[in-house]
């Protein structure tokens, strides 16, 4: 291996990652109705810094009332959620790891029985119930987004992710198959991909140099087209205006759906970007400490840990103990995913999940 797992890493914001290992932003359903945090999120994500992860990532916090994806949901989009992402914050740093929020709006994906109204769009689309939004709106979520970032900062969070993949709304913005604006916001790649390049440019301003940001993006589905992923990703490169790119391909050892692109892998595919100075992680079925070391033979800086890191609160620590680590095989009881940190709400949530819970 040209990197271990073990090997510090530095962001060109300065920001130091102990080792390679990342807390994918799960979702886990576990905080208060009005977005607050519960001491259940608190434990589940504390237990993984503990547990050796280099950096925690929260799950999806959303940037406005209306774009909650999800029951339970963690929410970074007024000032009464400061004070428990301070304490988070606290007991992520306590354990060295690196604290970072994941800035998330739903959009068409927000359910109307969890928001209590229509859910909003790039455009309307009928089988979500979604409506367009305005012109105004657009500039109001680029503004909220940019808000909760500052947010994050005054909480003493180092960084923050934003969501651009997985279908919600910064993904509704950049596919042409969702995205029907007339706008400068709709239209060509540049337009559509057009609110991330502003949301990012503004975090950068009001957050400054030293704090760490990173954007995640995913190809394929909601009209997503890898050679699009692949120029806007490269072009969030070019800005120097970002620290990471989280690449999350469902599952890193595939290949891509596209006929026209099936020559090699999707990881394969975004080792041909010149990534610069900004670095690289990836997610999807990265589950064993043989998946890890096959990961980071590539040109992927660090790697980004789901289902093992539901399974084993202490999987970094594994893999560095044991190069063969696997982890434990679902499904799994009750007791031991409460062993493992998980509240009552995350178990129900992740029983929705074939065969990982055992009833």
């Amino acid at each position: 291996m040209t990197k271990t797992i073990k090997t510090p890493l530095v962001f060109a914001c300065g920001t130091l990652m102990p080792n390679r290992f990342m807390l994918a932003p799960m979702t886990n359903t576990q905080s208060h109705k009005d977005g607050t945090l519960s001491n259940d999120e608190f434990n589940w994500l504390t237990m993984r810094s503990k547990g050796g992860f280099g950096l925690t990532m929260t799950c999806a916090a959303h940037v406005q009332k209306i774009g909650k994806g999800f029951k339970g949901q963690l929410g970074i989009f007024s000032d009464i959620h400061i004070e428990g992402h301070k304490r988070l914050v606290d007991g992520i740093k306590k354990e060295g790891s690196v604290a970072v929020i994941q800035l998330h709006h739903a959009g068409m994906r927000s359910p109307e029985d969890v928001i209590g109204e229509q859910p909003v769009s790039p455009s309307k689309v009928e089988k979500h119930n979604a409506r367009a939004l305005t012109l105004e709106e657009v500039h109001k979520l680029r503004e909220d987004f940019i808000d909760a970032a500052i947010r994050a900062q005054k909480s003493g969070y180092d960084g923050v992710e934003v969501h651009g993949a997985h279908g919600y709304i910064l993904t509704q913005f950049l596919s042409a198959d969702i995205n029907k604006r007339k706008d400068n916001y709709g239209g060509n790649l540049n337009n559509r991909a057009r609110l991330i390049f502003e949301i990012v440019e503004g975090i950068r301003k009001a957050c400054g140099a030293q704090f760490l940001i990173g954007v995640r993006l995913s190809p394929e589905r909601f009209g997503m087209q890898l050679d699009e992923v692949k120029t806007v990703a490269q072009q969030l490169i070019d800005t120097n205006q970002i620290d990471f790119l989280d690449i999350s391909l469902w599952d890193v050892f595939k290949t891509p759906e596209d006929d026209a692109f099936q020559n090699k892998s999707l990881l394969s595919h975004f080792e041909e970007l010149d990534f610069k100075n900004v670095k690289w992680t990836v997610a999807g079925k990265i589950n064993s400490a043989q998946d890890v070391q096959k990961v980071l033979e590539t040109k992927v800086d660090f790697v980004t840990i789901g289902h093992s890191a539901i399974l084993h609160h202490d999987f970094p620590k594994q893999v560095i103990a044991d190069p063969n680590f696997t982890p434990k095989e679902t499904p799994v009881s009750i007791s031991y995913l409460k062993k493992e940190g998980l509240g009552d709400d995350f178990i129900d949530y992740m029983k929705r999940r074939d065969g990982f819970v055992k009833e």
